[in-house]
């Protein structure tokens, strides 16, 4: 009898036990990943991917996720947000000093670290696994480029470890989204940028993997350089944030390198900082005065250690985030009044080859050994023989263009493609409310060259020659009058300003004042170019003393008749005239 007691009480518990605590065990379960069933070799699919988050979400009230826009594949653009109180008001969480961090992935959709590592902590957030502090937010964009994710496949990557498989590089437009951010042909950048408006992260990370050398760092991190990053908060990013972040990773087994940017030749001879122009995540963000940062984990590693460096890194940019709030909030601040103070402007820079740091970098021997292919010397790195060196790091950036700042731009209202893109990046304009006579400084472009092949859809101009000049010119009610004491200075200057390496000039939004419309025909202006000659002395003196400096040009009529054409009053005037005007 005593024997069926103890039995009777063993399976009660036992049965209390299966009641209390198995659908917790099955509910984790279910929100296992592909990538964990697999062992770490698989990653899932968009619609798995989605479908995780939404069984997520709908289990922890700690999580939100909301639709931020269109794409090109015709589906939204979803933001996942962790918030330890429950609340998701941006409002409040600026008011209440809360430091916001959004993590993009899948920009290129083959390198699916950022994807796996997101999710995954955002679930162990959720249930308690790990504690993200209450003043630190976390902003998630699960995938960015849904088209890519979508064109799915296991080559593409042709020299990467793992997963199985996973998307393709190129949008559903065929575009590579991070060369996006200033002309945002896809609809999905001109979503996220619209959001990341509405959000004003102070720390933008975006998740990458890097094709390149061999060497042993699983993790190297790329950041906007200092100088580019601003003056208040570049001084913290290079003195305290970027060095915190290297040594958090270090003390989780991750000794990390600073992006391995080298080109025709083996990391060990060192190599030059990226250049991240507006074009990139990186290079645009700092626009707003956010932090910018690309991980990029090492292609030739395991999928698994991939994924877990990268979970480790947005452990680390968390735990710093809470410890040093005040001081990234205060940086940011400082640094809109610097900015705005700022009466002259860096549009470029260049790195100084006659300057450089030293890092530790930890690599493998590289040596040559006939190929099997072509029978030509080929490079390999040898594996058996891993090195840690100290090597050249070239990080120092000075100026090649500047510019001084004017007090308004003005854009006619026919321009709407570079109109839209202005809104949506939260510019402040003033429409013209009666037709106005103003004196404007004008840009007259000389020469540019423009690339012979299209890049990302477009054919980039650069090495843009001009002159200034002064005009009154006229103004239609309805054109835009532009204040650059605003918080997206900078953002202005980088655009408008048609030397910047990045300008909408650049990306060929104003190519149509590149073409002449209207000309003459020659007998016809005969007469009338020599009676305009006549009248005018200084442009027949011109003539003339080209005709001497220039035997070609004395000897061709055409070319004769075609100069005092433009030196007359018939040449259009908005041929080469750049359509934004500066009010200094």
């Amino acid at each position: 009898m005593l024997f069926k007691n103890k039995m009777s009480r063993t399976l009660r518990i036992g049965i209390l036990f299966v009641v209390l605590f198995f659908p917790s065990f099955l509910l984790a379960q279910s929100f296992t990943t592909v990538y964990e069933r697999s062992g770490g070799k698989q990653s899932g699919t968009y619609a798995q991917l989605i479908d995780g988050y939404q069984k997520l979400v709908s289990h922890y009230p700690s999580l939100q996720m909301q639709e931020i826009g269109n794409t090109d594949a015709n589906l939204p653009l979803h933001v996942v947000y962790y918030s330890s109180d429950r609340s998701f008001s941006i409002d409040k969480w600026k008011q209440l000093n809360k430091v916001i961090l959004l993590v993009n992935n899948g920009i290129h959709p083959g390198e699916s670290d950022g994807i796996d590592a997101s999710f995954m902590l955002l679930r162990d957030a959720a249930m308690g696994k790990i504690t993200i502090p209450t003043n630190v937010i976390i902003a998630v964009i699960p995938v960015f480029n849904i088209g890519g994710m979508m064109n799915r496949g296991s080559f593409s990557r042709a020299n990467q470890n793992g997963p199985e498989a996973y998307g393709f590089r190129g949008s559903a437009q065929n575009l590579d989204l991070n060369r996006d951010f200033i002309k945002m042909d896809a609809r999905e950048t001109r979503s996220l940028v619209s959001f990341f408006h509405r959000l004003d992260p102070d720390i933008f990370i975006d998740n990458h993997v890097s094709n390149g050398a061999d060497y042993q760092h699983i993790m190297t991190l790329l950041s906007t350089h200092y100088k580019k990053q601003g003056d208040v908060m570049g001084t913290y990013l290079k003195d305290h944030l970027q060095p915190a972040i290297f040594a958090s990773m270090e003390q989780k087994g991750y000794t990390m390198s600073p992006y391995v940017n080298h080109w025709g030749h083996t990391p060990d001879k060192g190599w030059m900082q990226f250049y991240d122009p507006p074009r990139f995540t990186s290079g645009f963000v700092p626009l707003f005065r956010t932090y910018a940062f690309v991980p990029e984990t090492h292609m030739l590693k395991p999928y698994q250690q991939r994924v877990s460096a990268t979970y480790a890194l947005l452990l680390s940019f968390i735990q710093y985030a809470s410890q040093h709030a005040a001081d990234i909030l205060s940086a940011r601040q400082k640094e809109l009044e610097w900015m705005l103070a700022q009466r002259e402007w860096v549009l470029d820079w260049k790195v100084d080859t006659t300057q450089h740091s030293t890092i530790p970098f930890m690599g493998y021997e590289a040596a040559y050994k006939p190929s099997e292919v072509s029978g030509k010397p080929r490079l390999y790195y040898d594996r058996s023989k891993p090195y840690t060196r100290m090597v050249p790091y070239y990080n120092t950036f000075v100026p090649t263009q500047k510019v001084t700042v004017p007090q308004y731009y003005v854009l006619p209202q026919g321009w709407q493609k570079v109109v839209h893109r202005l809104r949506i990046n939260g510019v402040i304009m003033q429409p013209l409310q009666r037709d106005t006579t103003l004196t404007v400084t004008v840009y007259r472009i000389l020469n540019y060259e423009t690339v012979k092949k299209p890049y990302e859809g477009h054919y980039l101009h650069s090495n843009v020659t001009y002159q200034t000049e002064n005009s009154t010119l006229t103004f239609r009610k309805g054109d835009w009058l532009i204040p650059t004491q605003q918080k997206a200075k900078r953002y202005l200057l980088e655009t408008l300003e048609p030397h910047a390496p990045d300008a909408f000039f650049a990306w060929n939004f104003f190519d149509a004042v590149l073409q002449q419309k209207e000309y003459f025909s020659d007998y016809v202006f005969e007469d009338e170019a020599a009676a305009y000659l006549k009248s005018h002395p200084a442009v027949l003196d011109a003539l003339n003393k080209k005709r001497k400096s220039d035997t070609s040009f004395a000897n061709n009529s055409a070319a004769q008749l075609d100069f005092v054409y433009r030196n007359s009053p018939y040449l259009e005037p908005e041929y080469m005239r750049y359509p934004v005007f500066r009010i200094d």
